[in-house]
Protein backbone atom coordinates (compact mmCIF):
# COMPACT_ATOMS: atom_id res chain seq x y z
CA UNK A 1 0.00 0.00 0.00
CA UNK A 2 1.00 3.80 -0.88
CA UNK A 3 1.99 6.09 1.48
CA UNK A 4 -0.23 9.00 1.35
CA UNK A 5 0.44 12.75 1.57
CA UNK A 6 -0.95 16.13 1.69
CA UNK A 7 0.99 19.22 0.35
CA UNK A 8 -0.23 22.27 -0.05
CA UNK A 9 0.83 25.20 -2.21
CA UNK A 10 2.32 22.85 -5.25
CA UNK A 11 1.76 25.20 -8.45
CA UNK A 12 5.13 26.39 -8.13
CA UNK A 13 8.14 26.04 -6.37
CA UNK A 14 9.32 23.85 -3.87
CA UNK A 15 5.68 22.54 -3.17
CA UNK A 16 5.58 21.61 -7.10
CA UNK A 17 8.71 19.92 -6.95
CA UNK A 18 7.76 18.59 -3.90
CA UNK A 19 4.87 16.77 -5.35
CA UNK A 20 6.42 15.47 -8.19
CA UNK A 21 9.08 14.18 -5.84
CA UNK A 22 6.50 12.35 -3.48
CA UNK A 23 4.84 10.90 -6.46
CA UNK A 24 8.21 9.45 -7.96
CA UNK A 25 9.03 7.88 -4.71
CA UNK A 26 5.69 5.80 -4.18
CA UNK A 27 3.40 8.67 -2.48
CA UNK A 28 -0.01 9.32 -3.35
CA UNK A 29 -0.15 12.89 -3.53
CA UNK A 30 -2.79 15.27 -3.00
CA UNK A 31 -2.52 18.87 -3.08
CA UNK A 32 -3.27 21.90 -4.41
CA UNK A 33 -2.99 25.64 -4.93
CA UNK A 34 -5.10 28.46 -5.83
CA UNK A 35 -3.83 29.09 -9.84
CA UNK A 36 -4.97 25.75 -10.81
CA UNK A 37 -3.74 26.21 -14.10
CA UNK A 38 -0.42 25.63 -13.19
CA UNK A 39 -1.27 22.02 -11.42
CA UNK A 40 -1.93 20.57 -15.44
CA UNK A 41 1.49 19.30 -15.53
CA UNK A 42 1.19 17.32 -12.02
CA UNK A 43 -2.68 16.04 -12.97
CA UNK A 44 -1.16 14.43 -15.96
CA UNK A 45 1.30 11.96 -13.97
CA UNK A 46 -1.06 11.36 -11.33
CA UNK A 47 -1.34 13.62 -8.32
CA UNK A 48 -4.35 14.49 -7.14
CA UNK A 49 -5.25 18.01 -7.55
CA UNK A 50 -7.58 20.62 -6.81
CA UNK A 51 -8.42 24.53 -6.08
CA UNK A 52 -6.83 25.29 -2.62
CA UNK A 53 -7.25 28.09 -0.37
CA UNK A 54 -5.49 27.60 2.69
CA UNK A 55 -7.16 30.68 4.36
CA UNK A 56 -10.70 28.87 3.42
CA UNK A 57 -11.41 26.35 6.23
CA UNK A 58 -14.53 24.84 3.26
CA UNK A 59 -11.58 24.37 0.45
CA UNK A 60 -8.91 22.95 3.06
CA UNK A 61 -11.85 20.11 4.75
CA UNK A 62 -13.08 18.99 0.93
CA UNK A 63 -9.25 18.02 0.20
CA UNK A 64 -8.83 16.32 3.41
CA UNK A 65 -12.42 14.45 2.76
CA UNK A 66 -11.35 13.29 -0.49
CA UNK A 67 -8.13 12.20 0.64
CA UNK A 68 -9.14 9.96 2.85
CA UNK A 69 -12.52 8.64 0.99
CA UNK A 70 -9.91 7.72 -1.65
CA UNK A 71 -6.95 6.45 0.52
CA UNK A 72 -8.15 5.12 3.42
CA UNK A 73 -4.93 7.29 5.67
CA UNK A 74 -3.17 10.60 5.63
CA UNK A 75 0.41 9.17 6.56
CA UNK A 76 1.96 12.79 5.78
CA UNK A 77 0.92 16.57 5.75
CA UNK A 78 3.32 19.05 4.00
CA UNK A 79 2.53 22.41 5.54
CA UNK A 80 4.31 24.49 2.51
CA UNK A 81 1.39 27.25 1.38
CA UNK A 82 2.97 30.39 1.60
CA UNK A 83 4.49 34.13 1.19
CA UNK A 84 6.38 37.55 1.97
CA UNK A 85 4.33 39.97 2.92
CA UNK A 86 7.06 42.61 2.72
CA UNK A 87 7.10 46.50 3.15
CA UNK A 88 7.99 48.97 6.26
CA UNK A 89 6.12 48.20 9.47
CA UNK A 90 4.90 51.74 9.94
CA UNK A 91 3.31 51.96 6.31
CA UNK A 92 2.39 48.12 5.65
CA UNK A 93 -1.92 48.32 5.71
CA UNK A 94 -3.01 45.82 8.85
CA UNK A 95 -5.32 43.95 6.64
CA UNK A 96 -1.88 42.98 4.99
CA UNK A 97 -0.57 41.90 7.95
CA UNK A 98 -3.24 39.78 8.76
CA UNK A 99 -3.22 38.10 5.19
CA UNK A 100 0.25 37.20 5.96
CA UNK A 101 -0.70 35.28 9.48
CA UNK A 102 -4.07 33.92 7.74
CA UNK A 103 -1.77 32.40 4.64
CA UNK A 104 1.33 31.54 6.48
CA UNK A 105 -0.11 30.40 10.37
CA UNK A 106 -3.50 30.16 10.69
CA UNK A 107 -3.98 28.26 7.31
CA UNK A 108 -1.36 25.47 8.76
CA UNK A 109 -2.98 25.35 12.29
CA UNK A 110 -6.68 24.83 10.67
CA UNK A 111 -5.54 22.21 8.07
CA UNK A 112 -3.53 20.88 10.96
CA UNK A 113 -6.40 20.49 12.83
CA UNK A 114 -8.22 18.28 10.19
CA UNK A 115 -5.59 15.70 9.96
CA UNK A 116 -4.82 15.19 13.37
CA UNK A 117 -7.86 13.13 14.23
CA UNK A 118 -7.19 10.80 11.24
CA UNK A 119 -3.31 10.44 12.37
CA UNK A 120 -3.99 9.27 15.39
CA UNK A 121 -6.95 7.17 14.79
CA UNK A 122 -4.46 5.27 12.37
CA UNK A 123 -1.68 5.53 15.49
CA UNK A 124 1.00 7.49 13.32
CA UNK A 125 1.52 10.25 11.00
CA UNK A 126 4.12 13.62 10.29
CA UNK A 127 3.47 16.93 9.96
CA UNK A 128 6.19 18.73 7.40
CA UNK A 129 5.92 22.59 8.55
CA UNK A 130 7.91 24.77 6.06
CA UNK A 131 9.60 27.57 7.64
CA UNK A 132 12.33 29.27 6.66
CA UNK A 133 15.84 30.59 8.17
CA UNK A 134 14.15 33.80 8.22
CA UNK A 135 11.97 32.21 11.25
CA UNK A 136 15.52 32.92 13.31
CA UNK A 137 17.09 35.90 11.18
CA UNK A 138 15.47 38.55 9.45
CA UNK A 139 16.19 41.70 6.99
CA UNK A 140 14.61 45.36 6.97
CA UNK A 141 10.68 45.14 5.53
CA UNK A 142 10.51 41.76 6.46
CA UNK A 143 9.12 41.97 10.03
CA UNK A 144 5.80 40.61 9.38
CA UNK A 145 6.97 37.42 7.36
CA UNK A 146 9.52 36.56 9.98
CA UNK A 147 6.86 37.13 12.38
CA UNK A 148 4.63 34.09 11.07
CA UNK A 149 7.86 32.18 10.65
CA UNK A 150 9.16 32.50 14.03
CA UNK A 151 5.71 31.61 15.12
CA UNK A 152 5.50 28.61 12.87
CA UNK A 153 8.54 27.32 14.87
CA UNK A 154 7.56 27.78 18.00
CA UNK A 155 4.21 26.15 16.84
CA UNK A 156 5.37 23.30 15.04
CA UNK A 157 7.53 22.68 18.93
CA UNK A 158 4.55 22.69 20.95
CA UNK A 159 2.46 20.36 18.66
CA UNK A 160 5.36 17.82 18.44
CA UNK A 161 5.06 17.71 22.51
CA UNK A 162 0.92 17.37 22.13
CA UNK A 163 1.08 14.30 19.53
CA UNK A 164 4.16 12.44 19.73
CA UNK A 165 2.36 10.00 22.81
CA UNK A 166 -0.08 9.44 19.45
CA UNK A 167 2.55 8.21 17.51
CA UNK A 168 2.64 11.88 15.19
CA UNK A 169 5.66 13.86 14.78
CA UNK A 170 6.01 17.68 13.72
CA UNK A 171 8.94 18.92 12.36
CA UNK A 172 10.27 22.14 10.72
CA UNK A 173 12.30 22.53 7.51
CA UNK A 174 13.88 25.70 7.24
CA UNK A 175 14.85 26.54 3.46
CA UNK A 176 17.29 29.50 2.87
CA UNK A 177 17.73 31.26 -0.32
CA UNK A 178 16.19 29.45 -3.33
CA UNK A 179 15.39 29.58 -6.85
CA UNK A 180 12.01 30.53 -6.67
CA UNK A 181 9.05 32.94 -7.59
CA UNK A 182 9.03 33.84 -3.54
CA UNK A 183 11.91 36.84 -3.39
CA UNK A 184 10.32 38.79 -6.64
CA UNK A 185 6.90 38.07 -5.06
CA UNK A 186 8.92 39.80 -1.21
CA UNK A 187 9.92 42.79 -3.32
CA UNK A 188 6.80 43.68 -5.13
CA UNK A 189 4.53 43.68 -1.99
CA UNK A 190 7.38 45.79 -0.38
CA UNK A 191 6.96 48.12 -3.34
CA UNK A 192 3.14 47.86 -3.28
CA UNK A 193 2.75 48.51 0.83
CA UNK A 194 4.91 51.35 0.47
CA UNK A 195 3.09 54.84 0.65
CA UNK A 196 3.03 57.38 -1.49
CA UNK A 197 6.38 59.54 -1.32
CA UNK A 198 7.43 56.95 1.05
CA UNK A 199 11.17 57.88 3.18
CA UNK A 200 11.55 53.89 3.28
CA UNK A 201 12.00 53.55 -0.81
CA UNK A 202 15.52 54.05 -1.08
CA UNK A 203 16.25 51.30 1.31
CA UNK A 204 13.27 48.84 -0.48
CA UNK A 205 15.79 49.74 -3.77
CA UNK A 206 18.69 48.29 -1.77
CA UNK A 207 16.73 45.40 -0.20
CA UNK A 208 15.14 44.50 -4.19
CA UNK A 209 18.98 44.04 -4.88
CA UNK A 210 19.72 41.77 -1.93
CA UNK A 211 16.70 39.61 -2.63
CA UNK A 212 17.01 39.56 -6.27
CA UNK A 213 19.97 40.30 -7.88
CA UNK A 214 21.85 36.95 -6.00
CA UNK A 215 22.03 33.32 -7.00
CA UNK A 216 21.12 31.36 -5.18
CA UNK A 217 22.22 27.77 -5.24
CA UNK A 218 19.77 25.97 -3.85
CA UNK A 219 17.24 25.02 -6.21
CA UNK A 220 13.60 23.88 -5.43
CA UNK A 221 14.16 20.83 -6.30
CA UNK A 222 17.06 20.41 -3.67
CA UNK A 223 14.41 21.18 -1.22
CA UNK A 224 12.13 18.77 -2.49
CA UNK A 225 14.44 15.77 -1.31
CA UNK A 226 14.48 18.02 2.16
CA UNK A 227 10.99 17.34 2.30
CA UNK A 228 10.79 14.05 1.97
CA UNK A 229 13.94 13.25 4.18
CA UNK A 230 11.71 15.15 6.40
CA UNK A 231 8.49 13.51 5.87
CA UNK A 232 10.00 9.90 6.18
CA UNK A 233 13.39 9.71 8.54
CA UNK A 234 12.90 6.86 11.16
CA UNK A 235 14.05 9.27 13.47
CA UNK A 236 12.83 12.81 12.51
CA UNK A 237 14.88 15.43 13.78
CA UNK A 238 13.31 18.69 15.05
CA UNK A 239 15.03 20.84 12.21
CA UNK A 240 15.56 20.19 8.65
CA UNK A 241 17.88 22.45 6.35
CA UNK A 242 19.30 22.28 2.98
CA UNK A 243 22.99 23.13 3.88
CA UNK A 244 25.25 23.73 6.28
CA UNK A 245 25.56 27.57 5.40
CA UNK A 246 22.01 27.46 6.44
CA UNK A 247 22.09 26.11 9.65
CA UNK A 248 25.07 27.98 10.46
CA UNK A 249 23.50 31.40 9.86
CA UNK A 250 20.16 30.55 12.22
CA UNK A 251 23.30 29.31 14.15
CA UNK A 252 25.51 32.95 14.28
CA UNK A 253 21.62 34.50 14.44
CA UNK A 254 19.95 33.20 17.32
CA UNK A 255 23.97 32.66 19.19
CA UNK A 256 24.95 36.17 18.90
CA UNK A 257 21.89 38.83 17.59
CA UNK A 258 24.13 41.66 18.36
CA UNK A 259 26.63 41.08 15.69
CA UNK A 260 23.99 39.83 13.29
CA UNK A 261 22.43 43.35 13.48
CA UNK A 262 26.12 44.69 12.93
CA UNK A 263 26.14 42.66 10.13
CA UNK A 264 22.89 43.37 8.56
CA UNK A 265 23.51 46.55 8.90
CA UNK A 266 26.50 46.83 6.51
CA UNK A 267 25.16 44.61 4.26
CA UNK A 268 22.23 47.21 3.56
CA UNK A 269 24.84 50.50 3.94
Amino acid sequence: MNKVAIITGISSGMGHAAALYFHEHGFEVYGGARRVEKLEDLKEVGIHTQRLDVTDKLSLRELVDKTVAEQGRIDVLVNNAGYGEFGPIEEVPVENAQKQFDVNLFGVDMLTQLVLPVMRRQGNGRIVNISSIGGDIYTPFGGWYHATKAGLNMWSDVLDLEVKPFGIRSVVVQPGGTESEWSQVAVDNARKNLAENSPYEPLVDKLSGLLTGQGFSATSEDLAKVFYRAATDLKPKRRYFNSFTDHAVVAFGRAMPGLYKKVVTRIIK
